[in-house]
């Protein structure tokens, strides 16, 4: 590969940095829009006198006054997969005058309905498992490291971490910039970005790992990240061009419900690719350089050869 990315680095810190920054500001002032998982709501269980689609009742919700856009639609009873007389719509919490507007404007636009039940409900995420889910996802954090700093050095384990959280800034400064809605698929869309990142900085640390046992003790780090990233690039390409085919399929092709989930991985798997590249390998690089000042001569740290038994 002739263009050296790691010479490149300060561009890469600085557009990173902006990133992160702004994400953090949008997050800090915005905050996020928690779907009704999270908040609770108002379930509104109908039957119509014919059968109706899910965007035949997403279109009339959103042609409404009354800020319904996280509404859930669920078609239930016995359905053609496409279509059903009974209708379960989950929305925000609503006043009995509201419920009975929405309703009555269902009705009148789809031919008309009757109302099964009307009840509110709790949040089924609560502020509980929400924070467990939190501490799941902090002790995965240092169950990596230790992993990663046992298989390889605690530079590398620090400089993948890093990466991976700037990652998962940037799917929370998307999404809150946007006002997009995090529902209960966030999570394990969080979950499942956490892990495609951890694996590109692995591969790529792996290939510098085995670098150090052949290149020469003059080489400098930047050659040596370089040289490792030429011979990865095209394998981290090609995963994630398979894995941006499938998530777009199923955000631009999906239904309403999996959008959401499908975006977090087409913003986090770009991110941690372009992370993985560009971002971990040159800290690490702008480490060990330090690191080598310190101790003399900036030369490669060779690993001793594995001898065959």
């Amino acid at each position: 590969m002739s263009f050296d990315i790691v010479k490149h680095r300060v561009w890469w810190f600085t557009l990173s940095s902006v990133l992160v920054i702004a994400s953090l500001i949008s997050i800090f002032i915005n905050g996020f829009n928690f779907g009704i998982d999270y908040t609770g709501g108002t379930i509104l269980d109908m039957q119509f006198h014919k059968a109706v689609t899910v965007s035949e009742v997403r279109q009339v919700i959103d042609n409404s006054d009354m800020d319904l856009g996280n509404t859930v639609i669920q078609l239930t009873g016995v359905t053609d997969q496409d279509s059903s007389t009974d209708v379960m719509l989950r929305m925000r919490n609503l006043t009995s005058d509201e419920s009975k507007a929405v309703s009555d404007k269902l009705s009148d636009s789809l031919g008309g309905a009757e109302i099964k039940r009307t009840e509110s409900v709790g949040a089924v995420i609560g502020s509980e498992v929400t924070k467990n889910a939190i501490t799941s996802l902090a002790v995965a954090f240092i169950a990596l490291a230790a992993y990663i700093s046992f298989r390889f050095e605690y530079k590398i384990a620090i400089s993948a971490l890093v990466s991976i959280l700037h990652d998962l800034i940037m799917v929370l400064g998307f999404f809150s910039f946007f006002h997009l809605e995090i529902d209960a698929s966030f999570l394990a869309a969080i979950l499942t970005v956490v892990g495609y990142s951890m694996n590109e900085a692995v591969v790529i640390f792996d290939r510098v790992r085995e670098n150090t046992r052949t290149h020469r003790r003059t080489d400098s780090y930047e050659k040596l990240a370089h040289d490792s990233i030429s011979q990865s690039i095209h394998r981290s390409i090609y995963t994630l061009t398979t894995v941006l085919f499938a998530c777009g399929a199923l955000h631009f092709f999906g239904g309403d419900s999996t959008k959401n989930f499908s975006l977090v991985m087409l913003i986090g798997f770009i991110s941690g690719a372009y992370s993985s590249i560009c971002v971990d390998t040159s800290l690490w690089v702008v480490w060990k350089n330090h690191t080598s000042h310190k101790r003399g001569p900036k030369a490669i740290e060779t690993e001793p050869a594995e001898t065959e038994e």
